[in-house]
């Protein structure tokens, strides 16, 4: 079984140092916080927009499709009550890609949000998740 581990070291303010296989994320709160980063629901967020990236690209290349100007938007709203949870998650694909390849395109996003990105599975847990592609 794999098991995933980090440390989050408290900082100052309401400001933690995580440590992530070498790597240093600083997350900190919007209303009160100073700044020194994000916050950990954005964090969820671009977890999402890079799990289901990275397996588009992948799924892609093996299917030997060319792209460019591909970017992904991940919009969420918030819940009034508390605890506040994204109560539902647009994710936008933007790609420039050849009009023969947009079938492959809308497959692999398929192929990611059923089959393969962890993180959306685990959204999908407590919302919605909804997914459109543009075109360029």
């Amino acid at each position: 079984m794999d098991t995933h581990n980090i440390t989050a070291i408290y900082t100052k303010g309401n400001s933690f140092t995580s440590h992530i296989d070498g790597h240093k994320v600083i997350t900190d709160s919007n209303s009160e916080g100073v700044g020194d980063g994000p916050s950990p629901k954005r964090l969820m967020l671009a977890s999402l927009a890079g799990c289901t990236g990275i397996d588009v690209v992948s799924i892609l290349d093996k299917m030997k499709v060319i792209f460019s100007e591909f970017s992904i938007k991940v919009n969420a709203q918030l819940t009034e009550e508390h605890p506040r949870i994204y109560k539902n998650v647009q994710v936008i694909y933007t790609i420039k890609i050849d009009k023969a390849d947009q079938s492959k395109m809308e497959k692999a996003v398929k192929l990611s949000e059923d089959k393969y990105c962890g993180v959306n599975a685990m959204f999908k847990a407590f919302t919605t998740v909804e997914n459109t592609i543009v075109y360029l």
